[in-house]
């Protein structure tokens, strides 16, 4: 079977745009995703439906929906649309487009949206061509782009444009329009009888990372291997695309791994004992093994700072510091790239020197207070506002410690009944060595007895 090429079940020319191009919506009531953007009474979906489009440059990640919606715009808006290409065209096409603009308002009254893909493509003379054609507003400009556009569109077309942020496609969503185009026998693949096993399509969603047009050539390719592989079959009866038909159509091996599943837990397992075990080599290999199979990247960052303290605490400070900029960072440039920022501060955990003193002082301090209940705070260091607070002896006898040497003076802060309890016990290790030394000072004269308190 040829997917694309005349056969007795396709018309001839019926398929041969690519799949991503024939389901491209033609509505807002078909698009799928960008609720923020496009869903009901949003500032865009109102201007497309009563034909008041402003300037915009919208800004998202490939797939996300730039060109569809343009080319929505251009189906329900009554002006001049132009399609145009950052990449094919230069300052001549730039001026013809303008003409044609103004030919169009003489002759027919219609005022002429450009449509712009593309756009960081354009130099600064280039923009500046149609900046004051924008101001004056013969062109109503969208511009489409995968760029910052404080970074590559001039400061004075970009303050005459709003900027439209868009997201990566939900998860949800990317399945959605899979599903619609194994659905549609005028658009899709419906006349085929296709149908995607529940890991293929897990798959299929992971490694399209919200690119809606990546995971629709992804399905093409995977059911022409699908249908290649089982050929003719009765009619009506629906064959399966695999696993296996999408890992091969992607050149990139399934991994197996199940996100709410036991999988899910084993690799995070063996990524936390790894980094526990101070073997970097290990860790940066599950880090790598959850990346690569689809975990929510911002999912182990929050491990990694949990780890931090947990594990290593106050053995070495920078480590909560180092995961929390790990974290902010994969946040900022997302990915691939964010994810080198999580491998630094997984190797820089791994080769951290250990201590779970924090984690244990914590526990058994809870544990305490689970036995002991809401034991009353000393009357010494209680908050005395009001002259009755401070009659019942609220702050009486209380020592600031800035008073005295060194900032340090012996007084009782526990409830009386835990009077001299040891909780946060550091090791001889790391930073907590020096805290050590200087705990061990100050517990010393409070043991003495010195200046406490009754």
């Amino acid at each position: 079977m040829d997917l694309f090429a005349p056969s007795s079940e396709i018309s001839p020319g019926a398929e041969s745009r690519p799949l991503a191009e024939r389901m491209r919506p033609r509505t807002l009531a078909d698009f799928i995703g960008q609720p923020d953007v496009v869903g009901p009474g949003t500032l865009l979906a109102e201007a497309i439906r009563h034909d008041r489009i402003f300037s915009m440059i919208l800004w998202g990640p490939p797939g996300s929906g730039k060109t569809t919606l343009a080319r929505i715009v251009a189906r329900t808006t009554g002006a001049h649309f132009v399609h145009f290409s950052a990449v094919l065209s230069g300052v001549k096409e730039i001026r013809a487009v303008i003409d044609d603009a103004r030919d169009q308002l003489r002759r027919n009254g219609k005022p002429t949206v450009l449509f712009v893909d593309e756009i960081h493509r354009f130099n600064k003379a280039q923009q500046d061509a149609f900046l004051h054609h924008v101001e004056s507003g013969l062109l109503t400009l969208i511009g489409a782009t995968t760029e910052n556009p404080s970074f590559e569109v001039i400061g004075a077309l970009l303050s005459r444009c709003r900027v439209v942020t868009l997201q990566p496609l939900a998860e949800a969503d990317v399945h959605t329009i899979l599903q619609r185009a194994l659905a549609d026998e005028d658009r899709g693949l419906g006349r085929h009888r296709l149908a995607l096993s529940e890991d293929a399509v897990a798959h299929l969603v992971r490694t399209c990372d919200g690119d809606a047009r990546t995971a629709l050539n992804h399905l093409e390719m995977a059911s022409f291997l699908a249908l290649a592989r089982q050929g003719p079959t009765a009619d009506g009866a629906s064959r399966a695309i695999t696993l296996e038909d999408v890992a091969h159509a992607i050149q990139q091996k399934a991994l197996q791994y199940d996100k709410a599943g036991e999988g899910h837990y084993n690799l995070i397992s063996a990524f936390h004992k790894s980094l526990r075990g101070s073997d970097p080599d290990a860790a940066l290999y599950w880090l790598a093994r959850m990346l690569m199979a689809g975990e929510d990247p911002l999912y182990v960052a929050r491990r990694m700072v949990r780890f931090a303290s947990e594990d290593i605490g106050n053995a070495d400070p920078h480590a909560l510091q180092l995961s929390m900029a790990a974290m902010e960072a994969f946040r900022f440039i997302g990915p691939p790239e964010g994810e080198l920022a999580l491998a630094q501060a997984a190797v820089y955990l791994a080769t951290a020197v250990k201590s779970n003193t924090i984690y244990t002082a914590y526990g058994q301090v809870r544990e305490t207070i689970r036995k002991t209940g809401s034991l009353p705070v000393p009357l010494h260091i209680r908050n005395a506002p009001t002259d009755l607070m401070k009659n019942l002896g609220y702050g009486r006898g209380y020592q600031y410690a800035h008073d005295y040497e060194d900032g340090y003076v012996p007084q009782h802060y526990l409830p009386d009944r835990l009077r001299g309890t040891r909780y946060y016990r550091p090791l001889e290790r790391g930073y907590e060595k020096m805290i050590k030394q200087r705990l061990d000072h100050w517990r010393s004269r409070m043991d003495q007895g010195r200046k406490v308190p009754s």
